[in-house]
């Protein structure tokens, strides 16, 4: 009797092997993700001259596909082939600056035929000069009106210094210091004979 609880007891103690089994199994994986296909644009000149545009391709980084005109242009005036091999013979570091001057020469030469970008430069020349006359007679009036202003100041130091500070009392006090003197000179002039001959043609 003790014997068979015993072993019933140890029998509900003892975990079943399912049990044990289910709880270590890894969680199920996630389901897949879909499947995203990365498009890449051809760069301009590729889509222009209608080949495929590899991963190096020397154009791409210089014609993108948004701008077709660009590589239109060049292409019309130099040629595909002239381009890259321009681009091969310099270092990375200057072939953005020779694309930008063979696109405007490009441009010049549609819009001049003759001249070309000669033209537009001996355009730009001849207004440099044409500017730099103007500045140039500018700066001679300016220098012109400067010594006028220096001389008219000379003038009006020179003049100051020459004339003698005067009083404005001093012809008052000249007045009256000559007016003893032609008193003096002349007593006769308050005489009482002066003064009746002096009002006599007015009782007349």
């Amino acid at each position: 009797m003790l014997k068979m609880e015993y072993t019933s007891e140890v029998a509900a103690q003892s975990p079943s092997p399912k049990s044990s089994n289910s709880s270590s199994s890894p969680p199920p994986p996630p389901p897949p993700l879909p499947s995203t296909s990365v498009v890449i644009s051809p760069c301009a000149a590729c889509k222009i001259l209608r080949r495929r545009c590899a991963d190096k391709c020397v154009l791409a980084p210089y014609f993108p596909p948004t701008e077709p005109t660009k590589f239109t242009i060049a292409h019309r005036v130099f040629g595909a082939s002239n381009i890259i091999k321009f681009l091969q013979e310099l270092p990375e570091s200057q072939r953005a600056d020779a694309v930008s001057s063979m696109v405007y020469e490009a441009s010049a030469r549609i819009r001049d035929p003759v001249y070309g970008c000669t033209g537009a430069i001996c355009q730009l020349q001849k207004q440099v000069n044409e500017l730099q006359a103007q500045l140039a007679k500018a700066q001679a009036e300016v220098v012109n009106m400067q010594l006028q202003q220096a001389n008219l100041v000379a003038l009006l130091c020179m003049e100051v210094a020459q004339s003698p500070q005067q009083n404005p009392h001093q012809p008052i006090n000249d007045f009256l210091s000559n007016s003893p003197q032609s008193y003096h000179s002349n007593p006769s002039f308050l005489d009482d004979n002066n003064l009746g001959s002096s009002w006599e043609p007015l009782w007349t």
